[in-house]
C-alpha cells in the first residue's frame, strides 16, 4: 500500500470487494449479505429517549 494514497478503510473496502469477487457464486451471496448493513439512531433529551430515526433501514429478504 502507498503511504498517503489511500486510507486505511478504503483499502480495506477494496481488498474485500477483490475477495468477494475470487469467491464461487453460493460463498459471495453469502459473503455479501454479511456485508449488508442497518443503521438507526436516536435522540436523548432530558434524559428521555426520542424516537429511532432510519438512516438505512435493513433489506427485505436477508
Amino acid at each position: 500500500m502507498a503511504r498517503g494514497t489511500l486510507s486505511f478503510n478504503k483499502w480495506i473496502s477494496i481488498t474485500a470487494r477483490a475477495t468477494r469477487q475470487a469467491l464461487k457464486e453460493d460463498a459471495r451471496v453469502k459473503a455479501e449479505r454479511r456485508g449488508d448493513i442497518s443503521l438507526r439512531y436516536q435522540e436523548w433529551k432530558a434524559g428521555k429517549a426520542g424516537e429511532q430515526t432510519w438512516v438505512k433501514p435493513p433489506v427485505e429478504g436477508h
